[in-house]
C-alpha cells in the first residue's frame, strides 16, 4: 500500500470544520465501500450515527465510550461478507482496514473493534 497515492479528496485541509470534516469521512468512507466490493465484499451497516445519551448509555454498559466519534458523524461499524458469509472476526477486516489506514482514517482492529472505521478529531480515534 506504500506505493499508493492519497487521492486529495481523502486528505486534510488546514482549519477544517466538523462540518467538512464529515463531508471528507464520507467520501472516504465510499472509497472503502467502493475498495471492498471490488475484492468480493459486500457489505451492510453495522452502526453509524449514534446520539449522545446511547454513547453515555454505552459507556456505563462497558461495550463504548462516552466521547465516541459515532455521535460526531465521524464513525461507522460496518458487517462485512464474502460469498454470503458474515466475516466477524477482526482479521476479517484487516485488508480494509489497512487501506482505511493509508488513507488517513483510523481503523479498529488496532483497539479490538475490527468493523470500526473512524476519523480522527480532537485527538480522539
Amino acid at each position: 500500500m506504500s506505493d499508493w497515492l492519497i487521492p486529495e479528496k481523502y486528505l486534510p485541509r488546514p482549519g477544517e470544520t466538523l462540518r467538512q470534516k464529515q463531508s471528507r469521512f464520507v467520501i472516504m468512507f465510499a472509497g472503502l465501500v467502493e475498495y471492498a466490493y471490488s475484492m468480493g465484499y459486500e457489505m451492510t451497516y453495522g452502526e453509524a450515527y449514534r446520539t449522545p445519551e446511547q454513547c453515555e448509555l454505552n459507556a456505563k454498559s462497558g461495550k463504548g465510550i462516552a466521547n465516541s466519534l459515532h455521535k460526531d458523524r465521524l464513525a461507522v461499524d460496518v458487517n462485512l461478507f464474502l460469498g454470503g458469509k458474515w466475516l466477524d472476526r477482526t482479521m476479517d477486516h484487516e485488508p480494509l482496514g489497512k487501506w482505511w489506514e493509508a488513507m488517513g482514517g483510523t481503523w479498529g482492529g488496532r483497539f479490538k473493534d475490527g468493523n470500526h472505521y473512524s476519523l480522527e478529531h480532537e485527538g480522539r480515534k
